[in-house]
């Protein structure tokens, strides 16, 4: 169960990180996590939002670059070491996480993580075994 996320090339000036929001907000559009990594000329805004698509034609009219990616959603057990068990278990597996971000959980004693591996089903063959949960589009969006 991949989930879309969007990445956005955002450069780094003034008032960006404003214009992008706006444009989700007025199409009615919810933000569940976000991450961004930066250089100094430009960063990369990573969302996940409960229309992807949606946000990704809403974006590009604004002239934003955008495009989707699938990643995989799990939640961890929120408590010390619980995403070390997950990310164990894709070590073990030699599964190369490129990047992950955290984001709130709508369950209780959950922490939801989003990862970015080369092969998504194998990851999730390999941590639903470790019975790690693996977390559908519903579940995020």
């Amino acid at each position: 169960m991949v989930i879309k996320q969007l990445s956005v090339f955002v450069e780094n000036q003034w008032g960006k990180m404003a214009e992008i929001t706006k444009v989700l907000a007025e199409h009615d559009i919810d933000i569940r996590a976000l991450s961004i990594a930066d250089t100094t000329d430009f960063g990369i805004l990573r969302l996940i939002v409960n229309h992807p698509s949606r946000a990704e034609n809403a974006l590009r009219e604004q002239g934003f670059t955008v495009s989707q990616t699938e990643v995989i959603a799990v939640g961890v057990e929120d408590v010390p070491g619980g995403l070390s068990t997950a990310l164990t278990v894709l070590k073990d597996a030699q599964i190369a996480v490129e990047y992950m971000y955290a984001f709130v959980s709508k369950e209780e004693k959950t922490a939801y993580v989003i990862l970015r591996v080369e092969d998504n089903a194998h990851a999730e063959n390999v941590l639903r075994t470790h019975d790690i949960k693996i977390l559908s589009g519903d579940e995020i969006y």
